[in-house]
């Protein structure tokens, strides 16, 4: 029996539900911790990136318009899906990173658990950060946190799967849509994460991924007039500052980059940082001893 061609696997960029290649036609090469040959990625181009950000904002009403009990449930889909392909995620982080197969194993279990973690958050971060407020006179006055909007998410660097997780999850658990900008080095977990929410219940264009050079996606991004925010985590501090600078002509929310151990228990920091705050009065009539009047 002749020996059979391994079947390569194409990686495509992941785009309003689709897997375009770029738009350029350009690829690179992404290879190991040992410098061995892994696959060509996708080189995304600065089309790539506006395409991306129209995908976003068109996903964003339907996305935020649904029930945080429903997101919760959409994000819990992708868990299972994710535990189906853990063997596949074992890896991949074992390439990306040079992790031994049992190292990786415990990344991925970690990554699962963690946009379990977040899942979790859909309904409950409302009563955490709103709730009533009390003011002089006959008013309810109640605070609600809304989603930002689009906001570009650049993925950690080194934490391959685990990091990028912890950056995006916290972002559509909250009702926001998302421009994914992967590790340059090691794109192929977010890559492959794509395939899984292709195929699980999250709307197209909710998560959109790109691939290559971080700073010739991320610069447009940045400056774009209808994103809202921008997670700069996987920017060097050169980067991040030109990034800040560009993100100022339309008030972009930033968050900074920081030091991070994705391993430890996040806080709720993340969930909160591309929310605004809707804070709406209503008129209770006259208080009195004789109770309310309306």
């Amino acid at each position: 029996m002749s020996d059979r061609l391994t079947v390569l696997k194409t990686y495509k960029l992941y785009v309003g539900g689709k897997f375009p290649r770029s738009e350029s036609g350009r690829v690179y090469e992404v290879t190991d911790s040992k410098g061995k040959w892994l696959a060509n990625a996708p080189l995304a181009s600065r089309k790539d990136a506006r395409d991306a950000v129209v995908a976003a904002r068109k996903a964003f009403g339907g996305w935020s318009g649904a029930t945080a009990y429903n997101r919760g449930q959409v994000l819990y889909r992708v868990a299972e899906m994710l535990e189906g392909g853990r063997d596949q995620f074992t890896r991949e982080v074992a390439d990306a990173e040079g992790l031994s197969k049992s190292k990786a194993a415990t990344v991925v279990d970690a990554t699962i658990d963690r946009w379990v973690w977040y899942a979790g958050w859909t309904d409950k971060i409302a009563q955490v950060v709103g709730g009533g407020n009390p003011v002089a006179g006959p008013f309810f006055n109640l605070s609600s946190p809304e989603p930002t909007g689009v906001v570009a998410v650049l993925a950690p660097q080194e934490s391959s799967f685990l990091g990028l997780v912890s950056v995006l999850a916290p972002v559509i658990a909250t009702g926001n849509t998302a421009v994914v900008v992967a590790s340059e080095k090691s794109p192929l977990p977010a890559l492959s994460l794509a395939e899984v929410l292709a195929t699980s219940d999250v709307p197209g264009g909710v998560v959109n991924v790109l691939s290559g050079r971080t700073a010739e996606i991320a610069t447009p991004l940045a400056a774009h007039q209808d994103v809202n925010a921008i997670d700069l985590a996987g920017a060097d501090e050169v980067l991040a500052k030109e990034l800040e600078i560009a993100a100022a002509d339309n008030l972009k929310r930033v968050l900074r980059p920081q030091p991070v151990d994705y391993t430890e228990t996040p806080g709720i920091d993340r969930l909160t940082a591309f929310l605004e705050t809707k804070t709406v009065w209503h008129p209770t009539g006259s208080l009195g001893a004789s109770g309310s009047s309306y």
